[in-house]
């Protein structure tokens, strides 16, 4: 076990001193390509700042601390976290050379230090995760644990646990109570009084406890086993078996308390950033690109059939509330509008009515929706009071995602689930897309779903009709 933990701390020494390297090689090499007009401030201190850059950077990772030891990291939040120690090493450390009076640093050349560090630094991250990855897939870096209690939820984490290597587990085996099991396991390896001698004698290093509630003296001798002996020890709660969720742990005072969905949304900072960007962003389209769409596709829409240019169908928004959802018109005026969605070859649909939902450009008017506060640039698709009132009685998490506002697009929709739901399976797929954005919301995520709707409006989409 010594040993390999002094591996683990290793590895994350190396990484520290790999980022050191990517940080101090970046900051000569802007110096030098820069040239003197932007840094002959610096060259006059220019090992004192170097020395400050680097003692910010190890201030910085007691905020952004890394996070090698958990097994799966996916890469957005990997270059979410890099973003985030990069600002805050590039603020402190211009604050410091405010404050010490090191050297007057020009901002173009801090402006461009930042910009660049955050994508070689964020670069370097991924490359250390996915090569540990690639480590942990040859063996090397694991921690040999072992499961206590072999029920559903035991065979579950363990199958968890043996799909992925790169999560760097060696599963020993298992302790249960339950004889009757011994010839049904992977590895059976005694009764739970035989833990403690078993983890002495194999240096293990976890010890996963999926006993249930009813076991709790011998969950509190392992617990306390673990303890003195320093073997770390987590347990799967027993509910688990009916509640299939990554469930998330608040405390009050001293008391825990477990809910069923992390909503990063809840938090303010995150509510005003998302607000800040959704502003910018809408009234950035709507000053530019809006005004020359409405002139060119109002005239091809009243070109193609009498009727508005613009359609307003009230839809399902925040908390369930109604608001009138406004998008250029792509159907000839019917009675069916509010309670038959499109389906292909439909032959309400215009000339340019196909060409705008092929092309998303039928949603643009929704930057109007934004604006007001509606709507967001990203979010789950807003759906019409007709299917709302069907599938949340056939849905059980179908409401969950009017938990956010609804967005001009999604994740759900750049991830194949767009245009026409002819099965309950495939509303139940958009749903299910919809409220794992509502838990695992990052900004990042955002300007990857519309990075990825902009391609797909070019290249078209097959759902879009």
């Amino acid at each position: 076990m010594e040993l390999n933990k002094k591996h683990s701390y290793l590895i994350q020494w190396l990484v520290g001193v790999g980022d050191l390297i990517v940080l101090n090689a970046l900051f000569v090499l802007v110096f030098y390509i820069l040239g003197e007009h932007y840094t002959n401030a610096i060259a006059h201190n220019f090992r004192e700042i170097l020395l400050l850059l680097n003692f910010c950077y190890f201030f910085s990772l007691y905020f952004v601390p890394m996070q090698l030891h958990m097994p799966v990291v996916y890469i957005d939040k990997i270059v979410q976290r890099a973003f985030v120690l990069v600002t805050f090493l590039i603020f402190l450390f211009a604050t410091c050379l405010i404050f010490l009076n090191v050297g007057d640093i020009l901002a173009t050349f801090l402006f461009v230090y930042y910009f660049s560090a955050i994508v070689i630094f964020s670069l370097w991250r991924v490359i250390v995760r996915v090569s540990l990855k690639i480590y942990r897939k040859k063996g090397y870096n694991f921690k040999k644990i072992i499961i206590v209690g072999a029920g559903k939820n035991g065979m579950e984490l363990y199958r968890v646990m043996k799909d992925d290597l790169s999560y760097g587990f060696s599963v020993m085996g298992f302790f249960d109570d339950n004889l009757s099991l011994k010839s049904a396991l992977p590895n059976y390896l005694g009764m739970t009084n035989e833990v403690e001698n078993y983890v002495l004698a194999h240096d293990v290093d976890e010890i996963y406890c999926t006993l249930p509630g009813t076991n709790d003296e011998k969950i509190l001798r392992i617990l306390n086993f673990a303890e003195k002996h320093m073997v770390r020890f987590y347990i799967v709660p027993e509910f688990y078996r009916n509640i299939k969720k990554s469930l998330v742990m608040e405390v009050m005072e001293s008391i825990p308390l477990l809910t069923v969905r992390r909503e990063p949304l809840q938090a303010a900072y995150n509510r005003a950033l998302k607000r800040s960007f959704d502003v910018v962003f809408s009234f950035i389209i709507l000053v530019t690109i809006y005004p020359v769409l409405y002139v060119v596709i109002g005239v091809l829409i009243k070109m193609s059939s009498p009727g508005p240019v613009l359609f307003k169908q009230k839809r399902t928004g925040l908390y369930g509330q109604e608001f009138e959802c406004y998008k250029f018109r792509t159907m000839k005026v019917n009675r069916e509008a509010d309670t038959l969605q499109a389906v292909k070859d439909d032959p309400r649909k215009t000339r340019i009515g196909d060409i705008l939902r092929k092309t998303n450009l039928d949603e643009f008017p929704q930057f109007i929706n934004v604006i007001k506060g509606e709507m967001s640039v990203v979010g789950p698709r807003p759906h019409m009071l007709r299917h709302t009132e069907q599938y949340s009685a056939l849905i059980d998490k179908y409401m969950v995602r009017h938990l956010v506002k609804p967005g001009v697009t999604g994740w759900a929709q750049v991830t194949g689930y767009r245009g026409e739901t002819k099965t309950l399976e495939q509303m139940e797929g958009r749903v299910k897309r919809d409220v794992w954005y509502i838990e695992n919301w990052t900004f990042f995520l955002d300007l990857k779903i519309i990075v990825v709707t902009i391609l797909n409006m070019f290249k078209g989409e097959k759902n879009a009709y």
